[in-house]
């Protein structure tokens, strides 16, 4: 990643939150359809724009409803591996002369796959400036649940943000948006506007949107920033790659008519969404990054609202490990 040194700018600044499907375990045409909705976003004068979690080439949402020693589950992960992101690479190349078309800071999940190798992925987020400059690669700390079989853990270590003309901008993936640690580290680093990552789906009887609200509108009220909640919609192609029976292909059609996308103000209020039907689409809210700092008046976690000297000894063990 580039050292970069944004220009200052105002504090008005346009947010966009991005609902959609992947074209699933499709790396070219799903690159195609992120610069699309990044050139669309930079139209409509948006700042900055977040992108589901692995949304190139798609979510293997099959960790949660399919036996993971199965041929289909096995089959699923060598497509996926064949069809992942190498960084640099051509798609990275592509999202990069996109943004610096449409003049926007965008946070893009993909499945990055280790160059020149026939193993290994991970779960990253890509922040990549208004210039097309690569801010900053995270990887997700601690695949979640099934993906640990997918994806490694994280050797990016603990910073998940990048410096922009307004600010600290930051990401996190999935469950990692409530891993009190990974709010502390970015808390640090003083966000205005954090993406938070979403897949199309949880197990069944999980509900994201249950998630989404309880972690990052606490996450808001913590960071002092606005959120932006990108969440991936299922469609048509994971049916048929992964709804191998009734009972799976019932629960992937009533995760077709889920609204989760949204965007959160400062103190925990949705300020835009979700969308009033279930759709693709982008939504947008115009925000004043200026009121982050009263926002820190009362609560600043990072500093004055907070005594870290006094849980230093939670951490000895890790240390005495080590």
């Amino acid at each position: 990643m580039e050292e970069h040194t944004p220009a200052p700018r105002g504090n008005n600044l346009k947010l966009a939150a991005v609902q959609a499907a992947p074209v699933f375990l499709n790396k070219a045409a799903t690159t195609q359809k992120v610069c699309s909705l990044i050139l669309e976003a930079g139209k409509n004068g948006a700042d900055v724009i977040g992108f589901p979690e692995s949304f190139i080439p798609g979510h293997p949402g099959w960790v949660e409803v399919l036996p993971l020693s199965t041929g289909p589950a096995q089959s699923l992960f060598c497509r996926l591996f064949n069809e992942s992101v190498e960084v640099p690479g051509p798609e990275v190349e592509a999202i990069q002369a996109a943004c610096q078309e449409a003049n926007i800071y965008a946070v893009v999940g993909i499945t990055e796959r280790r160059p020149g190798t026939t193993g290994t992925l991970y779960n990253t987020q890509l922040i990549i400036g208004r210039d097309g400059t690569l801010l900053h690669k995270h990887q997700k700390y601690v695949p979640t649940v099934g993906e640990r079989l997918v994806h490694a853990p994280g050797g990016t270590g603990s910073k998940a943000s990048a410096k922009t003309d307004f600010g600290c901008l930051s990401g996190l993936i999935c469950g990692e948006n409530g891993n009190p640690l990974a709010q502390y580290s970015l808390s640090l680093d003083y966000p205005v506007v954090h993406v938070a990552s979403w897949p199309p789906h949880f197990a069944p009887g999980v509900e994201v949107q249950d998630a989404i609200q309880a972690i990052t509108r606490g996450l808001a009220v913590s960071l002092s920033c606005f959120v932006i909640n990108s969440v991936a919609a299922v469609d048509e192609g994971a049916i048929e790659a992964y709804g191998v029976n009734d009972e799976i292909r019932k629960f992937l059609r009533s995760e077709q008519t889920k609204r989760r996308a949204t965007i959160v103000g400062l103190g925990g209020v949705v300020i835009a969404g979700p969308f009033v039907e279930a759709q693709e689409g982008i939504l947008y809210a115009e925000v004043d990054t200026g009121s982050v700092v009263a926002a820190k008046y009362a609560l600043d976690y990072a500093g004055h609202y907070n005594r870290p000297e006094l849980f230093a000894h939670h951490f000895k063990q890790f240390f005495d490990l080590a």
